[in-house]
């Protein structure tokens, strides 16, 4: 987040005056990055940006936060799931800035379509942020903590899972010699009917058509992995009991 973050300032024309990172190695190759001075101490912090991101693991941000020692400054948080009111102990302006991505370090995204969502504790402060997420962003949104909250969980599902499901299915195919490449076509296809249609308009497979044989066929196949067998079924059984719920609401039985 951080990295991806500094760059797309950078890139976008804004200026980064300090890194700070507990690790040396970290602070000095991203504010290299970002043309910025690098520090792993808190109290060096500098006292005159106009802007403090705080973009950190959430189980790290209360140690950050306790040890801050700027009060009368403008702190944001990047966390999906952590409510802006944590910094309210620690200044007067706060609020979150939340890009909508999945990023790794080596890796640099695209902002230009990323959502970012923002909030802050003031009108003033939110128009800030709102113009601050303009110049990187086509996508910004005003979600609130709880908000935020519930699309955290749903981007967890969305890409998180998704993931390991998709890297389950390598795992899979690596065992009898078959390669991932294979798959590659049916993930795009089903990422595109997503995207295009709705998700669960375009559903597809056994569990969704009932054929339980097909079903039995696949646990048996599995049988060399009880958390696969597990995941399979619990799986299976949710997309029948979803789109059996569903078909009771529209009349169908």
């Amino acid at each position: 987040m951080a990295t991806n973050l500094a760059m797309a300032f950078r890139k976008s024309g804004h200026e980064i005056i300090q890194v700070y990172s507990r690790t040396g190695e970290s602070a000095e190759e991203l504010a290299h990055q970002a043309v910025a001075e690098p520090t792993t101490e808190l109290n060096r912090v500098v006292a005159d940006a106009d802007i403090y991101f705080i973009a950190v693991k959430d189980d790290a941000m209360e140690e950050v936060l306790s040890h801050f020692p700027h009060t009368d400054v403008f702190m944001v948080h990047t966390a999906g799931s952590v409510s802006m009111d944590v910094l309210s102990d620690c200044t007067n302006d706060y609020g979150v800035f939340y890009p909508l991505q999945t990023f790794t370090k080596d890796w640099l995204s695209d902002f230009s379509d990323i959502p970012l969502c923002i909030e802050a504790n003031t009108d003033k402060n939110l128009n800030i942020l709102g113009e601050l997420a303009d110049t990187l962003s086509n996508n910004v949104y005003n979600i609130d903590s709880m908000q935020r909250l519930y699309l955290h969980v749903a981007a967890v599902f969305a890409c998180n899972f998704t993931n390991f499901m998709f890297a389950s299915a390598e795992n899979i195919l690596k065992h009898h010699d078959i390669p991932f490449n294979v798959l590659k076509p049916l993930i795009r296809e089903t990422v595109d009917k997503a995207l295009i249609h709705s998700p669960s308009k375009s559903q597809s497979g056994p569990a969704i058509r009932g054929d339980k044989q097909t079903i039995e066929k696949h646990l048996e196949l599995l049988s060399h992995s009880e958390k696969l067998q597990n995941l399979y079924r619990f799986v299976s059984d949710s997309i029948m009991d979803f789109y059996q719920s569903k078909g009771e609401e529209n009349g169908q039985f």
